[in-house]
């Protein structure tokens, strides 16, 4: 039988390319790589189809980077986004490591690790700066790469997620959702799995036939032990948060009914990074905020990063 995922893969595929971004990968180094959607205009083709395409030249467009969760890669979880961004910017999707087609043969598991990558690969494609746009998962490693690299990244968006997963938080937020582990909430196993999934992660109610439910557990939840091990890695005790002292802007834009990382962490948070962040809530939404509400998402999220690229604007 067909999996209705992966079969509307090519029409998804198609619609990016379209939208003017274009499948690449990048070798990190021996043994890691990461796939990327990246311009269509800095690559060339292979005339042969044994031949791989090549950079040929850095973004020709301020650059921005969405950084995807951790139930779908790059693209799937920037549907709605893509098309809205690539006429004014250059958009850049990667699939994290152990999702999409990335993958390391290292046994580091944490998000440092993940934004070390992320900055080395964007590196080679020839972005040197850029603004980052990171949602639950991906937000923790966007603010890793921002604490880390400063001078590539000018601003943040962070979406349903915070600076670090700590084991109070963890506990907490799990009991209140009614899951005994992160495994359980992020990594379902059967259709009854990610229905709950879906059932906190969405402010509406989600219906979709149990097939498409059973497809999509197949197609998008690959490479199970290491993606437990990415949620092994991803808690640290209360006693190692630190706050570090961010020199970019950072926008939190938060879906007002998000049950994962509730509106109220989100407002501590933002008191923690000071007077360079701004928040900002979308009615109606829960953490899926940018599937949820993608015009009004689209809407403060290029308002912020105009804001980015041309300071003479006002600030939100």
């Amino acid at each position: 039988m067909v999996n209705l995922v992966a079969a509307q893969k090519p029409l998804m595929h198609a619609l990016m390319k379209m939208a003017g971004i274009t499948p690449y990968t990048v070798e990190i180094e021996p043994g890691t790589v990461m796939s990327f959607w990246v311009p269509s205009e800095t690559v060339k083709k292979p005339k042969k189809k044994d031949q791989k395409p090549q950079i040929i030249s850095q973004p020709k467009k301020p650059t921005v980077v969405l950084v995807h969760g951790f139930a779908a890669e790059g693209i799937v979880t920037w549907q709605f986004q893509i098309g809205a961004l690539t006429k004014k910017y250059s958009v850049y999707v990667p699939d994290l490591l152990f999702f999409g087609g990335s993958k390391t043969n290292k046994t580091e598991r944490s998000p440092t690790f993940q934004a070390q990558c992320l900055a080395a690969a964007l590196r080679k494609l020839g972005v040197e700066k850029c603004v980052v746009v990171g949602f639950s998962y991906g937000g923790m490693v966007a603010f890793k790469m921002a604490e880390m690299y400063p001078e590539m990244v000018q601003g943040l968006i962070i979406s349903g997620s915070i600076l670090a997963m700590t084991d109070s938080i963890s506990v907490t937020t799990l009991q209140e959702l009614g899951f005994s582990s992160s495994s359980e909430l992020l990594l379902p196993t059967s259709v009854k799995g990610l229905k709950a999934l879906l059932s906190v992660a969405a402010h509406k109610k989600l219906w979709f036939p149990d097939r498409l439910h059973r497809d999509f557990l197949e197609v998008m939840f690959s490479n199970r032990k290491e993606r437990g091990e990415l949620l092994e890695g991803l808690v640290i005790s209360n006693r190692d948060i630190t706050i570090p002292n961010f020199p970019q802007r950072i926008h939190l834009l938060w879906g007002e009914n998000d049950q994962i990382f509730k509106l109220e962490l989100a407002q501590n948070m933002k008191e923690q990074l000071g007077e360079r962040s701004t928040l900002e809530g979308i009615k109606k939404a829960g953490h899926l905020v940018h599937l949820e509400r993608p015009c009004v998402y689209n809407r403060c999220l290029k308002k912020f990063i105009d804001s980015i690229f041309s300071p003479s604007q006002p600030r939100n």
